[in-house]
């Protein structure tokens, strides 16, 4: 067994440490939700926490891990005789992105339930979590119907495995503990309040810093059971206190200051529900105990909504998540029931890194993802130099609206989402056909029509269908499907009007924020000057993709065939990548192309390359003024797909694109 990198040994991420150590001592705070960039200690901080985690009792062989002090009445492995119990450490479940909904909630022996009555049940994943921590790495990625799975066990405190009229149910509480890169997009909001804590990590600027991180990572790879070793004090030390947090808390008072504080913190940052109250009061809690004090302060109630509120504020698709500390410390002040406040209080006073407290990053650790306060200067974008008109600063984005649905003719295969049309793994069922290999989904007529003609051949002579294996039937289910959206946007001189630009870039991030929605893949291409570039690689952040957008510069010849040609190769290395998953090609110019011999020309032989390929496309036409060439309407005819005024875009009369789009294509479904 590979020994895991020691907990007290990580460097820095003081928030991220004392969020996990909050939920050993009280589950009940929810799990926590880690975001930050890639190589900043998420996983091998979390994998770290079961080290400490102390022992559970369980009834002996039992696969659900019942507690021998009250065992779970509807166990599957019950009813369960007094006695009989052994103490085992606390188990850490990882749930793997691509895993089946069988690995996850277990499977029913569907052949021995219709033959026998059996209820066969192989428990999974969220079985062996119970009572220990469910870990699911990159959980923003996890699919829907996954996530789905999730919420319904987090809110219930139990799993169900329904199958045809034969259901099993079992007790599955556990620690929820996800992390995520925000650049690969968000997670939905109904999972994201399910997690009681969120913390943001970031590498430490630092050079100090840097080199222990650096120093301890090789010291535990040449000899990881002798670095361990080093840190065994430390770990029990940790260990120890946890389990003294543990049996304080019972005796932690929350007084009517701290909940009036609590709630009209809540109530300053306009969150939803009353989970953020619930979540605040019990972190707030868990931070006395871990501190060994009985009561809850105000430093304790400062940081509870540090940890709690960042991802429950109201705020758009678009925004970080975060606190205005300046606000929370004036409301806290306000709320604090005495007579005579400190004038000035200290933001810092509360507890620091494992031993309290910790709080949002420094300021001088620059912008977190997604912030969209700062922006980059023009020359940093690296944008291609203009050969004609003097390049203009970027134009802001108009305000977007609300649009209707751009799909993809036909049925894909692609990954689950909600934009065309797809053969899913959950959906409406349209069919049977029989398993490739394991069976999912169950189609129960077909799958006796199939038996019922050899009843009398295989000998039957009780109540129960003789079944055999070939008789199984799997559903046939369609549903919608996540797809590539791919934005070619010209940024040349001819689009450089501000108002023009500024409803051009509306527009756009109005198409991205119904990608958000539908949980597309991205990707940004952009050309002007004397070429063109890839902006933004396809991505499911698409919250990356606005900011590329906000800080666009125009400017320059319009190279549109460049443009083309650049999007057909980012479509062709992304085929490779992920086969399955069918693009949607946004084209946004006035189908103007200059610079170079015969730019017009090559602007057509390169469209048609896509319309070979049957590739779905829609040409939003930014032509504006009295007198307009129709030049986007000729490049639609060449990629073979539809166009539409900027005006009848913005305008919400996109609606008819889904229809324009799949009567022009010439592709069959």
């Amino acid at each position: 067994m590979t020994t895991p990198f020691p907990f007290t040994a990580v460097v820095g991420q003081d928030d991220l440490r004392l969020a996990l150590l909050l939920n050993a001592v009280s589950p009940a705070v929810g799990g926590v939700l880690v975001r930050g960039e890639k190589g900043t200690a998420k996983s091998t901080a979390v994998r770290a926490l079961s080290a400490l985690m102390p022992e559970v009792d369980v009834v002996s062989e039992c696969r659900f891990s019942c507690d021998p002090g009250s065992p779970d009445p509807g166990c599957p492995d019950g009813p369960h005789e007094p006695g009989g119990f052994a103490s085992r450490p606390a188990r850490m479940v990882e749930l793997p992105v691509g895993a089946s909904e069988d690995r996850l909630v277990g499977a029913l022996d569907i052949e021995r339930a219709l033959s026998e009555g059996v209820k066969a049940f192989e428990p999974g994943l969220l079985a062996d979590a119970h009572r220990g921590i469910l870990y699911v790495d990159e959980v923003n990625l996890l699919h829907d119907h996954l996530v789905d799975l999730l919420l319904d066990a987090a809110a219930m405190g139990a799993s169900y495995v329904e199958r045809e009229g034969v259901s099993v149910r079992h007790a599955a509480r556990f620690l929820l503990v996800g992390t995520m890169n925000p650049e690969e997009g968000e997670l939905r909001p109904q999972l994201l309040d399910r997690f009681g804590l969120t913390v943001e990590v970031a590498a430490s600027r630092e050079p100090e810093q840097r080199v222990e991180v650096v120093r301890r990572r090789l010291a535990y790879d040449d000899d990881p059971a002798g670095f361990a070793a080093r840190w065994a004090e430390e770990e029990a030390d940790v260990r120890a206190r946890i389990v003294a947090a543990r049996a304080l808390l019972p005796s932690v008072r929350l007084g009517d200051d701290a909940l009036r504080q609590i709630a009209a913190t809540c109530a300053a940052f306009e969150v939803d529900g009353m989970r953020a109250d619930i979540v605040m009061a019990r972190t707030a809690t868990a931070l006395a105990a871990w501190a060994g004090r009985t009561d809850v302060l105000a430093e304790d109630v400062r940081q509870a909504a540090l940890l709690a509120l960042p991802h429950r504020r109201r705020r758009n698709p678009f925004d970080a998540p975060g606190l205005d500390e300046d606000k929370l410390d004036e409301t806290l002040e306000e709320f604090s029931g005495d007579d005579d406040p400190d004038p000035d209080p200290d933001p810092g006073s509360g507890p620091d890194g494992p031993d309290g407290g910790g709080g949002q990053p420094a300021p001088d650790e620059g912008p977190q993802d997604g912030d969209t306060g700062a922006r980059p200067e023009a020359g940093e974008d690296k944008q291609p130099q203009p050969s004609g008109a003097g390049e203009q600063s970027a134009a802001r984005a108009s305000e977007p609206f609300r649009t209707k649905v751009l799909s993809v003719p036909g049925l894909g295969e692609g990954a689950a989402g909600r934009r065309s049309r797809a053969r899913t793994e959950h959906g409406r069922t349209t069919g049977a056909r029989r398993p490739k290999g394991s069976l999912t989904k169950l189609h129960l007529a077909a799958t006796v029509q199939a038996a019922a003609p050899h009843q009398k051949a295989r000998g039957r002579s009780g109540p129960g269908l003789v079944v055999r294996r070939d008789d199984l039937r799997q559903a046939t289910r369609e549903g919608r499907e996540g797809n590539l959206v791919l934005f070619v946007v010209d940024a040349s001189g001819s689009m450089a009007a501000r108002q023009r630009m500024s409803a051009v870039k509306g527009a756009v991030l109005s198409l991205l924020l119904d990608a958000y929605q539908r949980r597309d893949k991205v990707g940004l291409v952009t050309f002007r000057g004397s070429g063109a570039e890839v902006a933004l690689p396809p991505t499911s952040s698409v919250d990356a993709a606005a900011t590329r957008l906000e800080s666009l510069p125009t400017g320059g010849r319009t190279p549109l065939s460049a443009g083309l040609l650049r999007a057909h190769d980012v479509l062709r290395v992304e085929r490779l990548r992920d086969p399955a998953r069918r693009p949607l090609v946004v084209v946004v110019t006035d189908g103007r192309a200059t610079g170079g011999p015969e730019p017009v020309a090559l602007a057509g032989r390169a469209a048609r390359l896509f319309a070979a390929e049957g590739v779905a496309s829609v040409v939003v036409d930014c032509e504006s003024g009295p007198v307009r060439l129709g030049l986007a309407g000729q490049l639609a005819g060449e990629l073979g797909g539809t166009a539409v005024t900027l005006d009848e875009l913005r305008a919400d009369s996109i609606a008819g694109l889904v229809k324009d789009v799949q009567g022009t294509s010439r592709r069959a479904a």
